[in-house]
């Protein structure tokens, strides 16, 4: 079955069934930007950075650490020029802006808590200094009802569930 951009959900959760998420690619994914100023993390720490990102991203989600959740799990490490930052006060050299986007009501309000405070001890323990904590920004987007997607195909909690419940052998929800 060939999907198009106006397939109904149900063509999509069937097509999605028919498949492993391997194929498609579809896990509840947080994607993740960390924008850090260039030369605050060791030559090698973005990679090791960007791994304990993810994982606890989907650890606060309560999504499994396997596969293909741990390879959907997307960190995108921006290292920005000494002057591309700046506040309303002027330049703001040592500022670091973490935004984790997650599909819809992946995070309760006790996870959003929780991710906020470990993303930012990450950050200060990865640059090495304790006072990037008051530096550092967090902020948690979720992508709207419908708003995700992947293999041009706009995807929601429905879609979602029917995903997840076929990585797990069920029926969706």
């Amino acid at each position: 079955m060939n999907i198009t951009l106006t397939a109904s959900r149900l063509e999509v959760v069937d097509w999605m069934r028919s498949r492993s998420l391997h194929q498609i690619e579809v896990t509840a994914m947080p994607m993740v930007g960390i924008y850090i100023p260039d030369g605050l993390l060791a030559r090698d720490g973005s990679a090791a950075l960007a791994q304990d990102v993810a994982l606890a991203v989907l650890r606060h989600e309560g999504s499994p650490l396997r596969s293909p959740y741990l390879e959907n799990a997307a960190v995108y490490v921006h290292e920005t020029p000494v002057g591309a930052v700046a506040t309303a006060a002027g330049p703001a050299p040592g500022v670091v802006r973490v935004q984790v986007m997650t599909p819809p009501g992946a995070l309760s309000r006790e996870s959003q808590r929780n991710l906020v405070a470990e993303v930012t001890r990450m950050i200060a323990e990865a640059v090495g200094d304790p006072a990037v904590v008051g530096r550092t920004w967090v902020t948690l987007t979720e992508a709207a009802e419908g708003g995700w997607g992947v293999a041009g195909v706009a995807l929601g909690r429905a879609e979602f569930a029917a995903a997840r419940a076929a990585t797990e052998g069920g029926a969706p929800a």
